[in-house]
């Protein structure tokens, strides 16, 4: 090949890694100005940096709406986003994973059993409908095929169990991995992997989540292990509010929950270490104080209980509350373990069975 065929070579193998370098720094620039939109207004970044391998975003924040309970939605030290740049040119952006870092996350459960998370960045706003204004634009499809969290923080505020305030849930050092999120539609499957450490008054439990969920139908295929569990931090979930309260004791549950066609059942199992009931005047207290003091006895004699129980119903029945059918079951499942007949104890008082099962 003579020299001038080599200068010309190099010079278009030059050329194309011009234009290569050239169409690599369009994309992240329009990945980063479609990150800065998603983040939505309430959003504060510290820095963005742009590498080779995509953006590394610093000292985000997201403030939260009046009526969060919270200041933030979202703290994260450190987002690294790694596109697909092809995505940059077409219809859909694909990003190839995302990975969250000293992050805190809160979390809202409302009243009616709706979770609500990041509503700044997954909630569209309601706008009002007028016949001159044109109509909004549909937000972009994402595509993301990995999200990773590492050592994050999760607080969830549970307001659906008619307490003053909600009830606090913290889980501690939470890693993830989240696979197929389509936004903003969330319609596609969700492969989950999760464990976190559940904070508790006296002593910490481990928590995993497993399996597959599609928000936007709510089918769902998941398993759940709760290990060593402060029982009072779980309380609400477990006795009714006129139930007393619990004083000590350890959960470990194991629970397998399928929903189809908005119907649930979930089969599981609890066992109940060192459980030390207070005095109430709900199901445990009708059992009256011999029976609760046989129940506490036998705890301490045979230092745990097993309550085999499955939660099953339409999630669109506004009847039915997974909240209401726990407790129910776990008051029951202790008077059946001291030999305490459940209705032996109701028979006479119709109206209060009625109350105790929600109808």
């Amino acid at each position: 090949m003579t020299r001038s065929r080599v200068l010309i070579v190099l010079a278009l193998i030059g050329a194309l890694l011009l234009g290569l370098f050239a169409a690599y720094r369009v994309a992240l620039q329009r990945l980063e100005a479609g990150l800065r939109e998603a983040l939505g207004p309430r959003a504060t970044v510290g820095a963005i940096e742009v590498g080779w391998t995509g953006l590394r975003v610093r000292e985000l924040h997201v403030a939260a709406a009046p009526g969060w309970p919270a200041d933030e939605e979202l703290h994260a030290g450190l987002v690294t986003v790694r596109p697909d740049l092809a995505s940059a040119f077409s219809g859909a952006w694909r990003v190839q994973r995302i990975v969250v870092e000293d992050a805190r996350i809160v979390l809202l459960r409302t009243r009616d059993g709706r979770l609500r998370v990041l509503p700044s960045m997954l909630e569209t706003p309601a706008r009002a409908a007028a016949p001159t204004a044109s109509a909004a634009p549909p937000a972009p499809a994402v595509l993301i095929d990995h999200i990773v969290l590492r050592g994050v923080q999760v607080d969830l505020f549970d307001a659906s169990l008619g307490l003053p305030r909600p009830h606090r849930i913290r889980l501690a050092d939470l890693n993830a991995t989240l696979d197929t999120l389509a936004l903003p539609g969330l319609d596609q499957a969700i492969d989950i992997d999760l464990s976190a450490t559940l904070k508790g008054p006296a002593h910490d439990g481990q928590v995993a989540l497993r399996g597959q969920l599609t928000p936007a139908t709510r089918e769902a295929e998941l398993a759940a292990d709760f290990t060593a569990i402060d029982m009072r931090a779980l309380q609400p979930y477990l006795l009714k509010v006129n139930d007393g309260g619990i004083r000590q004791g350890r959960l470990d549950l194991r629970l397998t929950a399928s929903v189809h066609g908005q119907r649930l059942k979930a089969p599981g199992r609890m066992v109940l270490t060192g459980l030390e009931l207070a005095d109430g005047s709900g199901l445990l207290g009708r059992l009256g104080s011999l029976s609760r003091q046989a129940a506490v006895a036998a705890l301490r004699n045979q230092g745990r209980i097993t309550l085999d129980f499955t939660l099953q119903g339409r999630l669109d029945d506004p009847a039915f509350s997974i909240n209401d059918s726990l407790a129910q079951r776990f008051a029951t499942g202790v008077a059946e373990a001291v030999g305490v007949s459940l209705g032996g104890v109701v028979e006479g008082v119709g109206n209060v069975i009625k109350g105790l099962f929600g109808r």
